[in-house]
């Protein structure tokens, strides 16, 4: 079984920053892609950043420039640096981790609240 449990959400205000974590941890293939994705009240769960193990980012184009996703291998981490923080950004944020071999794997995480407001 896999496990991927977030950390670091919370309140800020417009403009700050914050810092997310994911620390994955079980039966994770050794080329899984891991990313974030976030989902705010009433709305579809959106994608926000992945990584893959060779370090190839993708972002959504609401976040580009304003965001940074980061992994580390050794250890199984993906992180989300969050910056210029805007209300609209207000969401669940969920750690995401993928692989194929033979079929797809996909695993979520428990989901960690950020909340942007003055």
């Amino acid at each position: 079984q896999v496990q991927l449990v977030e950390s670091g959400g919370g309140l800020v205000q417009p403009g700050g920053s914050l810092r997310l974590s994911c620390a994955a941890s079980g039966s994770i293939d050794s080329i899984a892609t891991m990313g974030w994705y976030r989902q705010a009240p009433g709305k579809e769960r959106e994608l926000v950043a992945t990584i893959t193990t060779g370090g190839t980012t993708n972002y959504a184009d609401a976040v580009k420039g304003r965001f940074t996703i980061s992994r580390d291998n050794a250890k199984n981490t993906v992180a989300l640096q969050m910056n210029s923080l805007k209300p609209e950004d207000t969401a669940v944020y969920y750690c995401h981790v993928w692989w194929f071999f033979y079929k797809v794997y996909n695993y979520w995480g428990q989901g960690t609240q950020v909340t942007v407001s003055s």
